[in-house]
């Protein structure tokens, strides 16, 4: 591990990028390369309390801010790129939510109209405690006080589209982007099609914990200090997001109306199985239809996010893009044992 490449990178404020596309590069990276990496929050760190209303302290379109764009050398449209987290921490001991008048599942937005009065905006503060794994909800309208556990994972990831595309970093779509997938989280690798030269990969959006669908629309966003490892996979073909961690394997379609994101990720994964695990795709179909489980990831963003997952165990004893994530565990393991952690 001694002779592999660590960078570490902490991005001024003015650095930050608000899309994936249109971007200059803020750092070329190899692959194999470590990266150790720091994210800010999703409101740029201005909701610091319970007065500090989105409304009030964000100037749209400055939200979501990432980190990056990294160059990654060699990398080509036609290739995929492999990110894999080996830690994802908050930096801080509080993380912010809240609810934002049009915006949300369970309220109209600017696509969604009605006549009835936006929702109000409200600022929930939770204590995160890294010792004890928690992070704590309090109702602000009752008494109410539970300890979630700290689940930390990054909402969006990405690289830059096709064709010229520059993509607000609140939009999921096939470049990967603002997914808001719980299942980002340490242990996982992220594969991506590469559309550009370089990649152009960057991260953001830290949360502490989400659940399923994100349905306000806000996670407990956090600021983050997350060691990655990137890495190329040449002349492989990855034509929507896809995850892998110890047990499953998981394709993440993003569109609306929510049932074509379902048909996306389900598709992805059988043309996955067939591809590389030799399946007949109605073979492929009748086992999805039977063991997939399909967890929805978001119904706020401008499209919306599902994901297709298997369970590694129900397939032939073949290893996805040639083993690259066991031998991706395998540096972050031998990481983690260099410096103790």
């Amino acid at each position: 591990m001694s002779d592999v490449e660590v960078v570490s990178y902490r991005p001024d404020p003015s650095e930050f990028a608000w899309t994936f596309g249109g971007v200059p590069p803020v750092r070329t990276v190899r692959p194999g390369t470590v990266m150790e990496l720091w994210t800010e929050d999703a409101f740029g760190g201005k909701v610091r309390g319970p007065d500090d209303l989105v409304s009030v302290v964000i100037e749209f379109p400055f939200v979501n801010p990432q980190t990056g764009p990294f160059l990654v050398e060699g990398a080509e449209p036609g290739d995929t790129l492999a990110i894999h987290f080996v830690s994802i921490e908050p930096t801080r001991d509080w993380a912010a939510s809240t609810t934002i008048p049009l915006f949300g599942s369970l309220t109209q937005t600017h696509a969604t109209a009605g006549l009835q009065e936006p929702l109000d905006e409200v600022v929930w503060m939770y204590d995160v405690d890294r010792a004890a794994r928690t992070v704590t909800y309090r109702s602000l309208r009752g008494d109410h006080v539970t300890e979630l556990p700290l689940d930390p994972m990054h909402g969006t990831v990405g690289v830059a589209p096709a064709n010229l595309e520059a993509r607000s970093s609140l939009v999921p779509d096939a470049h990967g982007g603002n997914m808001d997938t719980p299942e980002m989280r340490a242990g996982t690798t992220c594969y991506l099609g590469v559309n550009v030269e370089g990649a152009l990969f960057s991260i953001g959006d830290g949360h502490c914990r989400q659940g399923e669908g994100e349905s306000c629309g806000v996670a407990v966003e956090a600021a983050m200090d997350t060691v990655l490892i990137v890495d190329l996979i040449k002349t492989a073909t990855t034509p929507w997001p896809r995850l892998e961690n110890d047990d499953y394997l998981m394709s993440a379609g993003s569109q609306k109306p929510l049932e074509d994101a379902f048909r996306i990720s389900q598709v992805d994964m059988v043309e996955w199985l067939s591809a590389q695990y030799g399946f007949d795709r109605l073979d492929a179909y009748q086992l999805l239809t039977q063991a997939s489980e399909v967890p929805i990831a978001n119904v706020v963003d401008p499209n919306y996010t599902v994901l297709t997952k298997i369970r590694k165990s129900y397939l032939p004893s073949t290893d996805a893009y040639g083993g690259t994530h066991a031998r991706l565990r395998e540096m972050a393991a031998a990481y983690r044992s260099e410096r103790g952690s």
